[in-house]
């Protein structure tokens, strides 16, 4: 079977048992603070297992894309190593919400592995909870003996709490599971080793390929467990790992999952799959990473510096790094490998398709500029390696190379291996665990257990029509980041919008009815489909009655701006065309930020058009109609405009301002009258093929007009003009004369000072005790070395306060090897300075003049040698 008919088979399987097909969730998540990735097939449904959220259906079946790179799941570095280990794949699932328990998933399981896939039933060996005493559990015998019913009692395992008790965290629903392990190993390793020895000892032919989470606990923050009212059903099964099964093969990337885009790879290359094993290595990590950053991509996470972005750029950069160390690939390629990627899998992930010109272009950039910093590292290991006296590479400075320039370790030991030289390995793991212990000190947030006052979940949000609400705290905890405490709070309903589809969350107050106590609201934020409130401190009585009150002002100046979004993107879209669609978007009270895809710069022309449009709706003043529960493919016949990479429920929220028509969660002016004026600050590219503007409106474009005006006035009062273009015009043009000027007075200088220069030398080397400005002391050096060939010129002295030291080395003596930019660097610590330049020119400045004699014995000494 092809992946593509495993993959609708187990559809359709689950499909004939009354489940309904779900579309896969973003893999790329944006509105859970604890995660960054999907990591499971389970993450889109969360808030239904915390009971935050109602099921629409009991009965669900996905393929779900996943990547696993950091944190409990960190699986990067053995990616392209073993046979099994992936970044991005797909989990195969089955859900059940208060629906069929364990005797129904178990028997599903069997009948689709052994009768619609033949897997060889001898073949399978199952595991099962073995029970744990501390949490008072006995083993799981209901799954044994359902198991029972299948196969054969000596095919059973137990299991520990470790591998066979499922929780999503510290609390929370939890329960015990059961393991489904296939042994693929030849006849003749069967008859040597029982394949029951094996299981769950990481033999990378005994593997597991499917889990069955029963959950029936609720785990408090004491510990302690209680039964769940509802029992639920959450199992996964690694798409890859059963395509391996079923096309016979060895290794995940045998299968057909993965040989079409290794042999792009390889043919890309000119080197054969299976030839040499560093080069085979590559190719592996090269076709897994391509389809995390592509599917990345695709689900609007850009590479970055920060966060998910920072691992989608590192990811990439880890396949150019095997490309250009093992395959010799030196220009940008894996971008074309992407092509690939769509042709295999666009039909079950049409976002491969719809973003493809994106994906290729933002790669293609990606690569270019990582290559030219690879380029850069190799230069300045090339620097490093002779500066040393040794035969060793300070690991410090090795650790510059992997954190600033992304060379690997391994690869860095390459190229000095190759100049028989090595890497003080101590000092670059010290190096790392520094970083790694400033990482953690940054990140380190202690979490408190929830205090739960009164018992439900749904924090209702009245904030569309209320800016004031009497509310009740359910339940808080406490939080300490770098040493500051902060509370979270829950109440039954909220007028504060939590921070959400680019949005900020508002601030505001909470204040005791009886005592009239007021503690602020910092900020809201969304966890688990709840709206969490950021406090400073605690009420002295959480028990009260209290009025929740929003910054109203603020309020307005982010719906504001929230409004003019939805504007001008109907504006660009006019003025642009109708490929523009919303990459990314902020709106806060000060301003907005819209990301949006366009491959060029926009012109001055379009931006005043999308201005003029945008302002002209505003003058309109349309009235905000809205409806609040639509279902959404009638939202999307009426025209809403949907981002294609966001997930949205059955039912939305639709927004409407004229021809504007759009899904959207967030708060907005109730007319577009309201907004007041509209005003792009910046236009500019993030990405290759995302463009960025900044903007602001309402009462943020009238204090940005008030600073225009007033810097106007400042620079007419300073030029003395009420014309301000014609004073412009006159400055510049005395700029212009006093420029050619004070070049001619240059020029003469330097003739002056050359004649008398080339009159003290001596032995091809002058060494004058006066210095002028950089830029004569340049042009005499540049002169000095026409006439030098194999000259030596050093000044030195004060020049407006700190010590300076010029070099210029003459051709023929850096034909030698001599480097003056290497030279001054050496000495530049005798001065309490830097600088540098190039090999025939170079200069320092330092605060410690007292050091100036001994720098230039010590250059004198260099340049002898």
């Amino acid at each position: 079977m092809t992946s593509q008919q495993i993959r609708k088979a187990f559809l359709d399987f689950f499909e004939s048992k009354q489940h309904a097909i779900v579309p896969s969730a973003p893999m790329v998540v944006k509105n859970d603070p604890t995660l960054m990735f999907t990591n499971a097939g389970m993450n889109q449904f969360k808030d239904i297992f915390l009971g935050n959220l109602a099921a629409e259906n009991t009965r669900i079946a996905d393929t779900q894309k996943c990547l696993r790179v950091s944190g409990k799941h960190n699986d990067l570095e053995e990616v392209g190593h073993d046979t099994y280990h992936h970044t991005m794949f797909e989990m195969l699932g089955n859900w059940s919400f208060g629906d069929y328990f364990k005797k129904e998933a178990i028997a599903w399981a069997w009948e689709f592995l052994t009768e619609k896939m033949g897997i060889a039933r001898e073949n399978i060996y199952v595991t099962v909870f073995g029970g744990d005493k501390k949490d008072g559990l006995e083993a799981d015998l209901e799954a044994k003996n359902f198991w029972k019913e299948h196969i054969d009692g000596e095919r059973i395992i137990f299991g520990s709490k470790k591998d066979n008790f499922w929780e999503m965290g510290d609390t929370g629903p939890c329960g015990p599971c059961s393991e489904i392990h296939v042994d693929i190993r030849s006849s003749e390793e069967k008859a040597r080793v029982k394949g029951i020895e094996l299981v769950n000892h990481d033999h990378p032919q005994v593997i597991e390929i499917w889990n069955l989470v029963f959950m029936q606990f609720n785990r408090r923050a004491d510990g302690s467990l209680a039964e769940l009212p509802a029992k639920h059903v959450d199992t996964g099964m690694g798409f890859e790992r059963l395509c391996m099964v079923m096309q016979g093969k060895q290794s995940n990337y045998d299968t057909d999952v993965f040989t079409p885009i290794i042999k792009a790879i390889a043919d890309k290359a000119g080197i054969a799959y299976g030839s040499q094993p560093k080069a085979d290595i590559a190719m592996r990590v090269i076709a897994d990473h391509v389809r995390a950053v592509s599917f990345a991509i695709a689900d609007g996470q850009l590479p970055s510096n920060n966060k998910a972005g920072y691992v989608i750029r590192r990811i990439l950069r880890r396949a150019v790094r095997y490309g250009y160390t093992f395959l010799n690939l030196k220009e940008p390629f894996i971008y074309e490998i992407a092509d690939t990627l769509e042709k295999q899998m666009g039909s079950a992930f049409p976002e491969l398709v719809h973003e493809k010109k994106l994906i290729s272009k933002v790669m293609q950039e990606e690569e270019s500029a990582f290559l030219k910093t690879l380029e850069n590292g190799i230069k300045h290991l090339a620097a490093l390696t002779q500066k040393i006296t040794g035969d060793t590479i300070n690991g410090e400075d090795a650790f510059v190379l992997y954190d600033t320039y992304g060379f690997p370790l391994d690869l860095t030991e390459l190229i000095l291996r190759e100049q028989g030289l090595k890497v003080d390995l101590a000092g670059f793991e010290k190096a790392m665990q520094q970083q790694k212990a400033r990482s953690r000190e940054d990140a380190n947030v202690e979490t408190g257990d929830w205090t739960v006052l009164r018992e439900g979940n749904h924090s209702v949000f009245v904030g569309y029509d209320s800016s004031i609400a009497d509310v009740q705290i359910m339940k808080y905890r406490k939080i300490v980041k770098k040493d500051s405490t902060f509370y979270q709070l829950v109440f039954d309903k909220t007028p504060f919008y939590a921070e959400m589809g680019g949005q900020v969350g508002d601030s505001g107050t909470l204040e005791d009815t009886v005592t009239g106590e007021k503690i602020k609201i910092i900020d809201t934020q969304k966890e688990n489909e709840l709206a969490v409130h950021l406090a400073s401190e605690l009420p002295a009585n959480v028990n009260a009655f209290f009025v929740a009150r929003i910054d109203l002002h603020a309020r307005r100046r982010t719906e504001a701006h929230h409004s003019a979004t939805h504007l001008m993107h109907l504006a660009l879209r006019s003025v642009l065309g109708n490929h523009v669609e919303q990459k990314g978007s902020l709106v806060n009270s000060d301003m907005l930020r819209f990301d949006f895809s366009h491959f060029q710069k926009m012109t001055a022309e379009e931006i005043r058009k999308v201005e003029k449009k945008v302002n002209g709706y505003i003058r309109a003043n349309f009235l905000l109609e809205e409806w609040r529960n639509m279902p959404v493919d009638e939202a999307k016949a009426k025209g809403a405009i949907a981002l294609f990479n966001e997930k949205y429920g059955n039912r939305v929220r639709v927004v409407k301002f004229g021809d504007s028509i759009e899904l959207c969660g967030g708060t907005h002016a109730h007319s577009t009258g309201n907004i007041g004026f509209f005003k792009i600050l910046s236009e500019s590219a993030i990405a290759a093929g995302i463009r960025r503007i900044e903007a602001v409106a309402g009462e943020a474009a009238e204090q940005y007009v008030y600073g225009i005006s007033d810097t106007l006035r400042n620079a007419k009062e300073i030029l003395k003009t009420p014309d301000l273009e014609a004073g412009l015009r006159k400055l510049s043009e005395q700029a212009s004369l006093m420029k050619k000027q004070i070049e001619v007075a240059t020029k003469e200088k330097v003739i002056d000072r050359l004649e008398k220069i080339l009159s003290m030398i001596k032995d091809d080397l002058i060494v004058v005790n006066r210095v002028e400005a950089p830029e004569i002391m340049r042009a005499i050096c540049t002169e000095l070395r026409k006439k030098m060939p194999d000259g030596i010129f050093i000044a030195y002295g004060i020049f407006e306060g700190k010590a300076a030291l010029h070099l210029m080395v003459g051709d023929n003596r850096v034909k030698q090897g001599l480097n003056a930019g290497n030279a001054v660097k050496e000495v530049a610590p005798l001065i309490s300075g830097g600088g540098g330049g190039q090999p025939f020119y170079a200069m320092i400045t330092g605060t410690n003049p007292n050091g100036l004699e001994v720098a230039v014995e010590k250059v004198k000494e260099i340049v002898k040698n």
